[in-house]
C-alpha cells in the first residue's frame, strides 16, 4: 500500500493480510476478542507513521468493527479518532456510521447525529440496513429525511 510513493514491503503485507483474514474469520464467528488480538497483531505490522498508509484505514476499520460488536466502545472511539487522520477515512461511510453509533452509545448524542447523517448522506438508508433499528430512529429526531434521499439538520 502507498505512503507517498513508497510500499510496505510484501513480506510484511502478506503478514497483514493473514492477520486481518485470521481477524475475520474469528469476527465471522462472533468471536471478537480473538478477532481483535488478530487485527492489533496486523496494526503492529504497519510501518511508522502509520496514519499516512492506506492499509492503516483498513486494518483499523476492522478494529473498530470488532471493539463495537464487543460492546468495547472506549476502544472504539480512540480507534475511530485516530483512523480519521488516515488516508479515505473521512467520507467513508462505514466509518462515519460506527462514529455515530459508537458516539451514541457512549452518550455523545450530538456528535454522534453528526456521524450518522455523514453516512446517511453518503449512502443513504440502506446503510443502516443490517444495524440496529434505534440508530435510523434517533438519525430520524436530528435531521429532516426525504425520500430523495438528502436531509437537512434541524
Amino acid at each position: 500500500m502507498s505512503q507517498h510513493g513508497s510500499e510496505i514491503p510484501e513480506e510484511g503485507y502478506n503478514k497483514i493480510l493473514k492477520f486481518c483474514a485470521s481477524g475475520d474469520d474469528f469476527a465471522g464467528r462472533r468471536e471478537y476478542t480473538a478477532a481483535i488480538d488478530e487485527y492489533n497483531k496486523a496494526w503492529s505490522l504497519i510501518p511508522e507513521p502509520k496514519d499516512h498508509w492506506h492499509a492503516s484505514t483498513w486494518v483499523l476499520a476492522a478494529l473498530i468493527d470488532a471493539y463495537f460488536l464487543a460492546g468495547r466502545n472506549d476502544y472504539a472511539l480512540d480507534a475511530l479518532q485516530y483512523v480519521m487522520t488516515c488516508p479515505d477515512a473521512i467520507g467513508n461511510p462505514f466509518l462515519h456510521l460506527r462514529f455515530g453509533e459508537v458516539l451514541f452509545e457512549l452518550g455523545e448524542k450530538d456528535a454522534a447525529a453528526n456521524e450518522l447523517i455523514r453516512a446517511y448522506a453518503i449512502e443513504g438508508e440502506q446503510i443502516f440496513a443490517a444495524e440496529d433499528p434505534k440508530y435510523f430512529e434517533f438519525l430520524k429526531t436530528k435531521a429532516i429525511i426525504n425520500e430523495a434521499n438528502t436531509s437537512e439538520e434541524i
